[in-house]
C-alpha cells in the first residue's frame, strides 16, 4: 500500500458533515466525503458516475494549523414578491491541513496527476472556497499513520514560527480511520453524490485523535520577525 498526501490550505473552508437547512455547520477538520467529492471532480466524474474505488481510500487528517471560526449571515432572493431565504453558514478562517489516502500505487498515481491537471475546478468543501497553493505532495511507500506521522509541518511559516518560540510541546492532532471497539461513527463515506439520490455510509474514526510533536517534523524556521506581533 502507498500513501498520497495532499496540502489543503485556503483562506476560508468549510467541510460539512451534518447541515441541514438554514444552519450549515463545518467540521473542524477536512471530511472524506468532502475530499472524495473533490477528488471526483479532478477526474472529470460527474455525479452520477461511480465512486467506489475512491469511497474504499484509506482516509486520515493531521491539522497543522487549526484556523479560526468564522460565522457568516447569508440571504438569497429568487424572486422579489418572496422573502429573503436566511441561513447561517460556518467556515474555517487560515487552515491548513494534511490529508492522507491509502490505496494501490497505480490509482494514487492517477489521481496526482487529476489534481495536477482537473477536469472541473477544485474547491475545499464548498465552491466558494478554491485552494491555495499546490495541494499534491506526492506518494508515500508507507501506511496512512506512518505517513501523517512523518510528513514535514505544512502550516504557514508565522504561525510554525510563532508556536515554536514557546517552551511547551505544540502537537498536531490525527484524526484516522479506525476499526477499533468503541470508535466514533461518522455518515461520512460517500456512496452516491447525486443529486436525485445522494447517499453516505459510517466511516469509524478514532475516539481518542492520536498527536505528534511538532517540533519532530517542523521545518526548523527560524526568525525572529513575527508579522502579527501587536495585533
Amino acid at each position: 500500500m502507498s500513501t498520497l498526501l495532499l496540502r489543503l490550505a485556503a483562506p476560508i473552508q468549510a467541510w460539512g458533515a451534518d447541515s441541514k437547512f438554514d444552519r450549515r455547520i463545518t467540521s473542524r477538520e477536512p471530511t472524506k466525503s468532502g475530499v472524495i467529492g473533490m477528488l471526483a471532480a479532478a477526474l472529470g466524474r460527474r455525479r452520477d458516475e461511480p465512486i467506489d474505488d475512491l469511497a474504499k481510500l484509506g482516509f486520515g487528517v493531521r491539522i497543522d494549523q487549526p484556523g479560526q471560526l468564522l460565522k457568516d449571515f447569508h440571504t438569497t432572493r429568487h424572486t422579489v414578491s418572496k422573502p429573503p431565504y436566511v441561513s447561517v453558514r460556518y467556515y474555517l478562517m487560515d487552515a491548513v491541513f494534511l490529508v492522507g489516502l491509502e490505496g494501490a500505487s497505480n490509482l494514487l498515481s492517477k489521481l496526482e496527476a487529476a489534481i495536477s491537471e482537473p477536469v472541473f475546478p477544485l474547491y475545499l468543501g464548498r465552491r466558494s472556497c478554491p485552494p491555495a497553493g499546490r495541494i499534491s505532495l506526492g506518494q508515500r511507500e508507507t501506511d496512512l499513520e506512518r505517513a501523517l506521522r512523518e510528513e514535514l509541518w505544512q502550516a504557514s511559516d508565522w504561525y510554525c514560527s510563532r508556536q515554536l518560540k514557546s517552551d511547551k510541546p505544540h502537537y498536531l492532532t490525527l484524526v484516522i480511520d479506525s476499526a477499533e471497539v468503541g470508535a466514533n461513527r461518522q455518515r461520512d463515506i460517500p456512496l452516491s453524490f447525486s443529486q436525485d439520490h445522494r447517499q453516505h455510509a459510517y466511516r469509524y474514526i478514532d475516539n481518542k485523535p492520536k498527536a505528534v510533536n511538532a517540533r519532530d517534523v517542523c521545518l526548523a524556521i527560524a526568525t525572529d520577525h513575527d508579522p502579527v506581533e501587536g495585533v
